[in-house]
Parts: structure tokens; sequence; C-alpha cells
């Protein structure tokens, strides 16, 4: 997980964003093979570069990439299974062709960062899309949505419909999110969907990582405090809701947290 780390706790870290989530996916999938997912990224990008002329545009290639992966291929979205752990997995991604929106546009940009198109990340309030800049043109993608190509009415109409946010009084909304601000939403993603299924040992590799990103993000200690009483590592979990009370000594769940430390004293003394 070292380039995972790196990526997440230096912005200017040189680790590629497809290396660092597929460490990250390697907590889905123990001992995964980077170089097969590496190989089938640069294939689909040789395969776009065969479409393109010398001259081609931004939107040729936003057409190529949508005609291969989304006509051709048919990677989309998995609204069925929205939840399923596998779909925040870049591997897994590329051989079942399902995903979410975060793993989707992840996949976009290192297509096009492979073929030296500029797309970047874009976090919409509830979903995640790409945007295509050169010098002469911006397009938004949402990969999600079979590359649909967006205005900004569209992207309004989005962050309201899925965030009730007035992006139209926050256009900051749209600008480019970092390589670890996009980690950062995948493993968020991935702590929700392993809290949920009671995956404890995943959840608490992930929060790893988290409070490594974040050390004064108050909310990961909390959490990793939970999933610790519920492996009964009361130690450890009584170390991370103390941290958390620390750092957010007003938090509205200070009396619940505080029932939890004393449940842990009381077990520790009658150990003795």
């Amino acid at each position: 997980m070292q380039r995972l780390l790196d990526a997440l706790r230096d912005e200017r870290s040189h680790v590629s964003l497809d290396i660092a989530a597929l460490e990250l996916a390697s907590i889905e999938f123990p001992g995964l093979d980077f170089e097969a997912s590496l190989f089938r990224l640069d294939n689909l990008a040789e395969q776009i570069s065969c479409q393109l002329s010398a001259s081609a545009n931004g939107l040729d290639f936003i057409k190529a990439a949508n005609e291969l992966l989304f006509d051709v291929l048919q990677f989309r979205g998995n609204e069925e299974q929205y939840y399923d752990p596998r779909n925040s997995c870049l591997n897994s991604v590329l051989m079942r062709r399902l995903g979410i929106p975060i793993s989707l546009s992840v996949l976009y940009i290192e297509i096009a960062r492979r073929l030296h198109r500029s797309v970047y990340g874009v976090g919409l309030p509830g979903h995640f899309i790409v945007a295509y800049e050169d010098s002469e043109a911006r397009y938004w993608v949402d990969p999600f949505n079979n590359g649909r190509i967006l205005s900004f009415a569209d992207c309004a109409a989005l962050a309201k419909q899925t965030a009730g946010v007035d992006l139209r009084a926050n256009p900051a909304v749209l600008a480019p999110v970092s390589k670890r601000q996009i980690l950062v939403r995948m493993l968020s993603n991935l702590k929700a969907i392993y809290l949920r299924g009671e995956a404890f040992d995943k959840a608490r590799q992930v929060l790893d990582l988290l409070i490594a990103a974040m050390p004064e993000y108050a909310e990961e200690y909390r959490h990793r405090g939970i999933v610790h009483l519920r492996q009964l590592n009361h130690r450890a979990a009584k170390a991370d809701l103390e941290t958390y009370l620390r750092l957010e000594p007003d938090t509205p769940e200070r009396e619940q947290v505080e029932k939890q430390l004393l449940l842990i004293e009381r077990w520790r003394a009658g150990m003795n």
C-alpha cells in the first residue's frame, strides 16, 4: 500500500492514479495482478488512438472513447448492484465492465492520460463526472451514463437532482479535483460499503488509510473506534474514541461516545 499512501499524503506525489487505485482495490482483491489491469488500460488507449487522426480535436477523442467503451465494449454503471464493492475496484471495472461514477471516471481519466489528452475529475455532489479541457474547448462527460456530453445546465440539473445543490450559486463545484481527492472519495465509498456489509477487517484497512491521509479529521477515528469495538479490540477502540473527542470536543455524539468509553473501562476492570 506504500504507493497509495504516498499519493494520499502528498498532493505532489508522482504515483499515477491507476497504480494508486489498484492498490486500493487490493483490499477487496488481495494479491491482484496489477500488470493485467495496466495492460487492459494500455490496450483500450491503443484501440482509441487507432481511430484518431493526427489533427483529432477534443470532441473527436470523446466520440472515439465513447464509441469503444460504451457502444462496443458496453461499459456501464451498475445501477442494479450499486453497493457491490467490486464497482469501486479498477481491476474489476476493467474485467466486468461495470462500475460506479467515480470508478468509471478513473477509467476515462487514465485512458486519456495515456493519449496525452487533458481529462480531469469533477466531484459533483452525489455524482462524479469528468471534464475534457484544452486551449480550444471544454466538455463535461458522464461516464456512468454512457459518456453523455453535458452542458452547464445538465451539470446543474445533476447537482440539484442528486444532492439539492444549486450549481449556479456555487460554480466552484465544477473545479478539477486532485488525484488525492479522488482516492479519498473512493476510500470513503468503500468505507461506507464495508461498514454497511459488516466487513470489519476491510473497513478497518480503509479507515487506516483515511486516517493516514487526513489525521486531523475526527470522524474517521470514531468509525474506526466502532470497528475496533465490534472486533473486541478494546484498547484500540479506547484510543480512537478518545482521539475523536479530543479533535471534536463539542460533537453532538459526545454523550454516546463517553458511554462507549465507560463500557470499555468496565470491561477492562472486569478482566483484571
